[in-house]
């Protein structure tokens, strides 16, 4: 198969998947400043799938108006992982070297802020190598685009002017919207993982509901799937 682009995940492919337990922090922090008691784990849970109506419910149950929340956890998660990276607890992966040597167009489609995936990019100098970038904010609308629908890869796609790309992620889900967009997949699983704390990766780790066309244990082996 002929790819004319490659698009890429971000937190797990790119670079490391954030804490989660600093995302709960976060979370906490924006339960504070709102003047509510700490959140329950399912509440960063529904924050990190995209679902949007649980959050909904969970703002009405509390008297807090959803935009607002909204609004602050953004704030707080943005600076959270953000402060992750200035302290030198999450960074690139060293495979991510591979990618320079692409000649195809480059997109990244991201679940993540858009906001943290330019700061990401800058600080880690890969800016120059994506032409396009999609992330979620944390709206109504940011949180619809989550994959698996397929949304922000055809609108990457579009903006690449590409008809066969290959989506590169690292979680089934990442499978799903690729097939949902009607694009091939690269699923990715390093063979060394960080050590990241993400319970949560466990979301949909069990079974593929649709199987990847590519699998790899390094975005090293990225050249030899696009020859």
């Amino acid at each position: 198969m002929q790819y004319d682009a490659v698009l890429f995940d971000f937190d797990g492919v790119v670079v490391e998947t954030p804490s989660s337990r600093r995302m709960y922090d976060a979370l906490g922090r924006t339960y504070e400043k709102l003047g509510r008691s700490s959140p329950s784990p399912e509440t960063l849970q529904e924050f990190m799938h995209g679902d949007f109506e649980s959050i909904a419910d969970r703002c009405r149950r509390l008297e807090i108006d959803t935009d607002a929340f909204c609004t602050q956890a953004a704030r707080e998660m943005v600076r959270a992982q953000l402060s992750e990276v200035e302290r030198g607890l999450r960074s690139m992966y060293d495979d991510v070297d591979t990618v320079r040597s692409l000649s195809l167009p480059l997109g990244i489609v991201s679940d993540n802020h858009p906001t943290v995936v330019s700061r990401l990019l800058d600080r880690f100098g890969l800016r120059s190598l994506f032409e396009t970038v999609y992330g979620c904010p944390l709206t109504p609308e940011g949180f619809s685009r989550r994959k698996p629908d397929p949304t922000n890869i055809e609108r990457a796609m579009d903006a690449l002017e590409a008809d066969s790309a290959l989506y590169v992620g690292d979680r089934p889900v990442d499978v799903r919207a690729a097939d949902n967009a009607g694009i091939d997949s690269a699923l990715l699983s390093r063979s060394s993982e960080d050590g990241t704390d993400d319970e949560d990766e466990s979301e949909d780790r069990s079974e593929l509901e649709t199987s990847p066309t590519h699998r790899l244990s390094s975005l090293t082996q990225l050249p030899t799937v696009l020859e």
